[in-house]
């Protein structure tokens, strides 16, 4: 069954899907809410103009997934996958990193400042959301916390 087959019948359910080369090695994991529209869109001119994408889809020989019952879990287990099989298109998580967070503690004068690391202690945390992660944390850094008030905290 060629690859654009088998994506057309992928289902609309949340997931991790992973890109896999001729020999079945793992290229590149990712994640979507509904992964037939999110694997097809690979296949879209606009997105096969982009280099990385024409170079994973001209490698890639097949596409497994895995289902999950939200988005929450689809982020977790992508995170875990790209640990550990390491594939050389996902380039953000491939070291012992996970995604960064903006914590809020709980102090009598809280403190607000990214980190990679979760514990329970009653202080606030973002979702792991990227453009406004990075947005505010240099708002954070460069200018103070007076400056971040238009971010948007989905």
């Amino acid at each position: 069954m060629d690859i654009r087959e088998k994506v057309a019948q992928l289902p609309i359910n949340p997931g991790v899907y992973l890109y896999k080369d001729s020999h079945g090695k793992v290229i590149y994991v990712g994640k979507a809410k509904s992964l037939r529209s999110r694997v097809r869109s690979y296949f879209s001119d606009e997105r096969l103009a982009e280099v990385k994408t024409d170079t994973l889809i001209s490698e890639a020989r097949d596409v497994d997934y895995i289902l999950v019952d939200n988005e929450k879990e689809a982020l977790a287990l992508e995170n875990n996958l790209i640990k550990q099989w390491k594939p050389r298109f996902n380039i953000l998580l491939r070291d012992d990193k996970t995604y960064p967070y903006i914590k809020l503690t709980s102090e009598k004068y809280p403190r607000v400042y990214v980190t990679r690391r979760l514990r329970k202690d009653g202080s606030a945390t973002t979702a792991p959301i990227f453009p406004v992660i990075w947005r505010t944390a240099w708002c954070i850094s460069s200018t103070g916390i007076s400056w971040c008030r238009r971010a948007k905290w989905t």
